[in-house]
């Protein structure tokens, strides 16, 4: 519909922009127009809040917004890398362990920290739980593809199996965690289980801002050869592309960036999922289009999402990662139904 329109990019930042505008303006305290410039301005001038509005918009909604729509773009982006990794529309970071992996890495900070040497606190600072986490992803998506694969090939019903036997893994790491956990801790875990955006600071918005434009400049440069990988490894081989090493690469890309926003945000499962489905229908598979795409749409989607969880019990939050495996998982299903994953063919395959 799309593939060819060349107002389509202009068309998803203009949205992005409204979109923005309008989840910092609505909340529990309304932000006017008039509140976000003269904060920006006082800022710049180097002057602190003139009043209530200014310092809800500068400390609280501003560093939110931005680290909702980047982690968007973050999760969209994975969900086209995975997809085109494992060359498969039903693929994203929560089903294949990557979310859950770097959920029990960061579990496992909450808990274990105080127990950790001064030595590595310091060392590794306000990276201590992106770090871990990124380790537990990396394990955790390792773990699913290695198992997965057979006869050099990765069959997308073993990626669906194992990965539900991973995340059971990481899901009984975590219950162990909140069970030898303090009450404050185990809630913080519960919580950040449910994906929450509510504690999001300029340093959490400077770190993943930083690790994810690294990524989306790296992503963009193997554009060309995950199009090649869509034709088969073979076919790969043959236009000159290493389909392990690539593997390797887009793994690495992809767990790296995902690990450190859930360490962050907590899990947000599905928007890897639904984000490159429908833009595959709107502009195509071709990745040079799809991964900018992708960024622009998974931040106005969570951006939305984010919003809609603020007001809708308002001045209450609901966690986001509510609404979006409330609207996740039908579409997963659609998607499965679709690819005749779920037909039975009675007998023994019954």
């Amino acid at each position: 519909m799309f593939r060819q329109n060349k107002f389509f990019f202009p068309f998803l930042i203009v949205l992005l922009v409204i979109v923005l505008l309008c989840a910092i303006a609505f909340g529990a305290v309304a932000i006017l127009p008039a509140h976000m410039f003269s904060a920006l301005q006082h800022f710049l001038q180097g002057k602190g809040p003139a009043n209530i509005y200014e310092g809800v918009f500068l400390q609280l909604r501003l560093p939110r917004v931005l680290l909702c729509a980047i982690t968007g773009a973050i999760l969209s982006v994975s969900g086209v890398l995975m997809q085109g990794l494992f060359r498969n529309p039903i693929v994203e970071p929560g089903l294949v362990g990557t979310s859950s992996g770097a959920a029990l890495g960061a579990s496992i900070v909450f808990v274990m920290a105080p127990q950790f040497s001064p030595a590595i606190k310091s060392l590794a600072g306000p990276l201590l739980m992106p770090i871990v986490a990124f380790f537990g992803a990396l394990l955790a998506t390792y773990a699913v593809y290695s198992l997965a694969k057979n006869a050099k090939r990765v069959s997308i019903m073993s990626l669906l199996l194992v990965g539900i036997a991973i995340n059971a893994v990481c899901l009984s790491g975590m219950g162990f965690m909140s069970y030898i956990a303090r009450d404050a801790q185990a809630r913080s875990i519960t919580f950040w289980n449910l994906g929450n955006f509510s504690g999001s600071t300029w340093q959490q918005v400077f770190i993943v801002g930083t690790v994810a434009t690294i990524i989306f400049i790296v992503s963009l440069r193997y554009s060309k050869q995950l199009n090649a990988l869509l034709l088969g490894e073979e076919e790969a081989i043959y236009l000159g592309v290493d389909p392990d090493k690539l593997k390797r690469r887009i793994m690495l890309l992809n767990t790296a960036m995902v690990a450190v926003a859930t360490a962050f945000v907590g899990v947000i499962t599905f928007v890897g999922l639904i984000v490159p489905h429908v833009l595959r229908l709107l502009i195509g598979s071709d990745n040079k289009r799809l991964l900018p795409a992708s960024m622009l749409l998974g931040a106005i989607l969570l951006t939305l999402a984010d919003m809609f969880g603020r007001l809708i019990l308002a001045p209450a939050e609901v966690p986001i990662g509510i609404i979006t495996s409330l609207v996740g998982a039908p579409v997963f299903i659609i998607l499965l139904k679709k690819f005749n994953l779920l037909q039975q063919k009675g007998g023994y395959n019954a």
